[in-house]
């Protein structure tokens, strides 16, 4: 059900508000591109700077416009326990298929304290769980054996969007966690390696603006066909590195605005893009041909 690929969506906003409107425009745009699922309140959605009333309100938007024609998988993560809690119960309540836990961030729990973070979550509302690990952002990694350990104890913990950059960490994944365990990516450069060594499909940055190519080498990949799966991934590679060029999601966010697909309007501490990179992301869109 989590597999393919699932779009980690921006978040719109029009002035100081949530621009909803334009986001159920995005969610229906997605869905006709042929997008698997959706992440709302992900790091792409800027769910940091979200309120905790504006986080409830994208959830329940994008659940309400998707209306179960494809997984809606709810950004439900926090460092403190208690408020990753509320959110996963609200995701639950409101009729969202899963939701996505960050590690705790900045506070670096002990593998202990991991382990007890997740188990409350899993407790705390009967839905499925994807963990994130991406040590990057959390200054914490979710070791195989922790992980294993949790996929074990706890059955709704049914997944991981892994972000590591570590395929040997992956391959440890799928070798320790229960075999219906779903790895996922959680970095576009590397959906395809991951493909090959288990992987189901990835949370996207560049489905937000090249949805369907995301979708064609995922397919291309599960029907054998190897070499077309390589051909488009090769052609993604200059404009996926040009979606990180910046902080995530500040490329990817003027990159809608420049395919008019909504406004590039971000919350501090997200800023405007330098402008020699600007320069770089117009170019990368234009040579794929998303802009003129």
């Amino acid at each position: 059900m989590f597999n393919g690929s699932i779009v980690a969506l921006v978040t719109p906003f029009k002035g100081d508000q949530v621009d909803e409107a334009a986001y159920k425009k995005l969610i229906e745009w997605q869905i006709k591109e042929g997008t698997n699922g959706i992440v709302p309140c992900g790091t792409t959605g800027e769910s940091p700077t979200l309120s905790e009333k504006e986080h409830a309100q994208v959830v329940e938007i994008c659940v309400q416009a998707v209306a179960k024609r494809i997984p809606v998988i709810a950004g439900a993560g926090s460092n403190s326990t208690r408020e990753a809690i509320n959110m996963t119960k609200h995701a639950a309540k409101v009729g969202a298929d899963a939701v996505l836990v960050v590690t705790p961030y900045y506070n670096k729990p002990t593998n202990k304290g991991i382990y007890l973070h997740y188990k409350a979550v899993s407790e705390s509302a009967d839905i499925p769980i994807i963990l994130y690990n991406i040590a990057g952002r959390t200054a914490r990694n979710i070791e195989p054996e922790l992980m294993a350990k949790l996929a074990s104890d706890f059955k709704n913990i049914v997944g991981v969007k892994e972000a590591s950059g570590s395929l040997e960490q992956m391959l440890r994944i799928k070798e320790m966690c229960p075999k219906d365990f779903i790895l996922t990516s959680g970095d576009d450069a590397l959906t395809l390696p991951i493909l090959a060594i288990g992987g189901v499909g990835v949370i996207s940055v560049a489905a937000n603006i090249v949805p369907r190519d995301v979708v064609a080498v995922i397919n291309a990949f599960n029907k054998g066909d190897l070499k077309k799966a390589q051909e488009i991934n090769l052609k993604l590679m200059p404009l996926v590195r040009s979606l990180f060029i910046e902080t995530n999601p500040i490329p990817v966010k003027k990159a809608c605005e420049l395919m008019g697909l909504c406004d590039g309007t971000l919350r501090l501490p997200m800023c405007d893009m330098e402008e020699s990179n600007l320069a770089k992301l117009k170019q990368a869109l234009k040579t794929y041909g998303l802009i003129k």
